[in-house]
């Protein structure tokens, strides 16, 4: 019963040992399956030593080959948390040069992403620029022609107005001339008149009295051969001129009509 109880303690020693051992590498738990394993084939052995202890002269040997198991037990045991341990230290070791490298890589993708966003950012300005720049230039553009035609439409309407104002002088100038030349017609032709008249008169003079205001024919008398009634008493020259052109205007309307009546019946 004292080799069975000691056993037991080397066992459950054996198992902790090596769950320690195990514990911290990333294989524990299949070095705790190995450690379990162990204690349950060490348990079954224990349970067919308790069915022979009526067999004394086996239990020494069982002791033995028991003994031999659990050694065989924790050398497989020491080998496996080596192995584990050498696998753990490998995991970490390539755990660490992967978290290193994607480390690096992460870094090295935010600096091309942050490159990438200061060109963006560079580009859109330059876009924002030219379109400002380009917005700024149709404006202006647009001001210019814009002033062009308004200047444009100003000379337009400035040599319209000279053109109208040059056409109202021409046409004033024109109506003036043709005023003054009507004028200057109707002057003409009122001196022929006046010429044809004073002609006329001078004509019939000659035939009545030869000229004479003193001429004297029976009732008749003067320049004109008037009647010395028409005279009203007054024989000066100044109204026999005045009483003969009342006649004449009055009967024939002119000296030149009178001249003509003469001409056709010898007296007037």
């Amino acid at each position: 019963m004292m080799f069975k109880h000691n056993f037991k303690k080397v066992l459950s020693a054996t198992a902790f040992a090596v769950a320690l051992v195990v514990a911290p590498a990333a294989n524990v738990s299949a070095a705790t399956n190995d450690a379990s394993s162990t204690q349950q084939s060490a348990t079954a052995t224990s349970q067919d030593q308790q069915a022979s202890q009526d067999q004394a002269a086996s239990q020494s040997s069982a002791a033995n080959q028991s003994s031999a198991t659990a050694v065989s037990a924790s050398s497989s045991t020491s080998t496996s948390s080596a192995t584990s341990t050498s696998m753990v230290k490998k995991t970490t070791k390539k755990a660490k040069k992967t978290t290193k490298k994607s480390k690096k890589k992460t870094s090295k993708k935010k600096a091309v992403k942050k490159v990438a966003k200061k060109t963006t950012k560079k580009r859109a300005t330059k876009k924002a620029a030219e379109a400002a720049a380009k917005k700024a230039a149709a404006v202006k553009k647009a001001a210019a022609k814009k002033a062009a035609a308004a200047k444009k439409a100003a000379a337009k309407k400035a040599a319209a107005k000279k053109a109208a104002a040059k056409a109202a002088a021409k046409k004033k100038a024109a109506a003036k001339k043709k005023a003054a030349a009507k004028k200057k017609a109707a002057a003409k032709k009122k001196a022929a008149k006046k010429s044809a008249e004073k002609a006329a008169k001078y004509w019939i003079a000659m035939r009545e009295s030869s000229g004479y205001y003193t001429a004297r024919n029976g009732s008749c008398y003067g320049r004109y051969q008037l009647l010395i009634s028409y005279l009203g008493g007054d024989l000066s020259k100044k109204n026999q001129e005045r009483t003969a052109d009342r006649y004449v205007y009055g009967r024939y309307g002119s000296w030149v009509n009178a001249k003509r009546f003469w001409l056709a019946h010898n007296w007037y």
